[in-house]
C-alpha cells in the first residue's frame, strides 16, 4: 500500500462509528437500520462510513428480500486484521481480509447485471 492508502486506513479505523460497524457486522450481516441502532449513529453517518469501508473492501454487501417484496442491503465485515510493523525508519501496514465465498461472488455479479 502507498503512504496515502496507509494513512486512509488508519484514519478510517480511528473513527468510532467505522469500528462499531466492523464489530457489529462481524457477528452477522446487518442492515443499515440495525447498524444505526447498534452503533448509536444516524443513518447518514452509517451510510457514509459504509461507503468508506466498502472502498477499502472492509465490508461486503448482500441484497436481501423482505416479506413485503422490498429489497434492502445487509453488510458483513470482511476485515480480519491489520498488522503494523515499524522498523528501520519505516512503517508498513498489512491488511488481511476474509475471502469472499465463491457463491456470494457469483450472486453479487449476477445482481449487478
Amino acid at each position: 500500500m502507498t503512504d496515502d492508502e496507509d494513512e486512509a486506513v488508519l484514519e478510517l479505523l480511528e473513527d468510532e462509528y467505522a469500528r462499531s460497524i466492523l464489530i457489529e457486522a462481524s457477528i452477522e450481516p446487518m442492515s443499515v437500520d440495525t447498524l444505526t441502532e447498534r452503533c448509536g449513529a444516524s443513518p447518514p453517518t452509517i451510510y457514509r462510513r459504509i461507503e468508506q469501508l466498502e472502498e477499502h473492501e472492509f465490508v461486503q454487501s448482500y441484497q436481501e428480500l423482505d416479506p413485503d417484496g422490498h429489497h434492502y442491503k445487509t453488510y458483513s465485515t470482511r476485515l480480519e486484521r491489520v498488522a503494523i510493523e515499524v522498523g528501520d525508519g519505516e512503517m508498513e501496514i498489512d491488511v488481511y481480509r476474509r475471502e469472499e465465498d465463491p457463491a456470494d461472488r457469483f450472486t453479487r455479479l449476477f445482481e449487478d447485471l
